[in-house]
């Protein structure tokens, strides 16, 4: 008999002729387990009962591919498996009349989505993902006999960071941050209308990482696409979704910023080694006044910091034969550069927003260095027990180190707090975006 394993997906099914959709209440499996047939893979909500969702088959689950408190249509896959049961080449799904072929004329927006007089922008809902894998000063100065765990706090800021397993990529990180985004939105996936993803580190050149994201998401016709601003990037994808929903081409845009750099890293290099983390963070942006409100934006650049942070070889692997595939940062200059310029975005921030400093609650910027920001704090006119910092923990996440740092202080926030998100990145890039909780 043949066990040569496939994959296919699974569908719920309908308990009753008229159903259409039905409610995922709880997942009762995760990607990579194994299920035997008959195991209950999730318990579901339909408009005739609440039933459980019963394997057809044995097999491992590959993708989770809608979230717990998601209504999803019966067309619409929730499951992919990867099984050895020939029986279900010829298994008939309760969607049995759907194409699994799209269109190629398919267009997801050819009309433009109308904004209310009055409407604002919104961030509605934040997420974040850390790998669990936790890496210390401790660990890291093993390499460096002349170096101690202190010495690289006291330079840096951090004494940890998480870095990614070996079997993790950026486009896994992304949708696991997303989907805590989405829930914490409380809009439903399909409502998405666009997915902006910022890295540095995609999963490769072609395709983007945004539309590997919206294949996990089954998001099939919305535009998704990848941009790169360095750690400045999530506050650049959120400037785009804002045009985008002011421009009325859409109301709901999934900005993710994602980050896995532990991999280039050089063990050798005492000036890029100890700062860099894995993660990932997420917002949907939305039309509206449901959510947290967008006041102002400024980007900006300035190339004569092009050579202060940089890698020549583009993804999240080493490849081989090239020259110098690591991540490379001049420090002492870019020290300087970037104390400046955070400072710099941070008045001006305040400034176009109509603000006075003492108006402002917390800024939350870059997770860059601990001394970067302490010396940006004293130029800026805002004290620095008003900067929220997280760098001790997870050590610069680059694009994704914004968000992550919104998901660590949603908490305390109160309504109509002022906010500063504040970034300087390679390139060099600048942006800072005003928001009142």
């Amino acid at each position: 008999m043949d066990a040569t394993p496939f994959r296919l997906p699974l569908y719920l099914p309908a308990q009753a002729a008229a159903e259409t959709e039905a409610t995922i209440i709880e997942w009762r499996v995760s990607e990579g387990d194994r299920f035997t047939q008959g195991q209950i893979l999730a318990q579901v909500d339909s408009a005739k009962s609440v039933f459980d969702f019963e394997a057809p088959c044995a097999g491992q689950v590959i993708r989770v591919m809608r979230h717990e408190g998601e209504t999803v249509m019966l067309l619409d896959a929730v499951l992919e498996i990867e099984t050895t049961d020939a029986a279900m080449k010829s298994w008939i799904p309760p969607a049995a009349t759907r194409s699994e072929v799209p269109s190629p004329a398919v267009i997801h927006r050819t009309e433009t989505l109308q904004q209310t007089p009055g409407e604002g922008v919104v961030i509605r809902g934040i997420g974040g993902y850390l790998p669990p894998r936790t890496v210390t000063n401790a660990e890291l100065v093993k390499g460096f006999p002349e170096l101690t765990e202190q010495y690289v706090y006291e330079v840096t800021g951090i004494r940890q960071r998480r870095w990614a397993d070996d079997d993790e990529r950026p486009s896994g990180m992304a949708f696991k941050a997303s989907l805590e985004a989405i829930r914490n939105s409380g809009i439903d996936t399909r409502d998405i209308d666009a997915i902006i993803v910022s890295t540095t580190t995609p999963d490769m050149a072609i395709p983007a990482t945004a539309n590997i994201l919206q294949d996990r998401l089954s998001l099939t016709t919305i535009p998704a696409f990848d941009l790169n601003a360095a750690c400045s990037g999530w506050l650049y994808a959120v400037a785009t979704a804002r045009g985008m929903i002011l421009s009325g081409i859409a109301r709901n845009v999934l900005t993710v910023g994602v980050e896995l750099q532990s991999r280039l890293l050089d063990a050798s290099d005492r000036n890029a080694y100890f700062l860099f983390g894995d993660g990932a963070g997420a917002a949907i942006i939305s039309a509206g006044t449901t959510g947290h409100r967008i006041r102002r934006v400024q980007l900006g650049g300035d190339s004569r910091g092009i050579h202060m942070a940089r890698r020549e070889a583009p993804g999240y692997l080493v490849p081989n034969g090239h020259g110098d595939p690591w991540i490379r940062i001049d420090g002492h200059a870019l020290f300087r550069f970037a104390t400046e310029s955070f400072s710099t975005v941070i008045r001006g921030a305040v400034a176009d927003s109509g603000w006075q400093p003492e108006d402002t609650r917390w800024v939350i910027p870059h997770q860059a260095n601990g001394r970067i920001l302490k010396a940006a704090a004293k130029r800026c006119g805002i004290p620095y027990d008003r900067f929220f910092v997280n760098v001790e923990h997870v050590g610069n996440t680059s694009s994704a180190s914004i968000p992550l740092a919104l998901t660590g202080v949603e908490k305390s926030l109160r309504p109509d707090d002022k906010l500063i998100l504040c970034s300087v990145g390679a390139g060099m890039t600048t942006a800072a975006i005003s928001v009142e909780w």
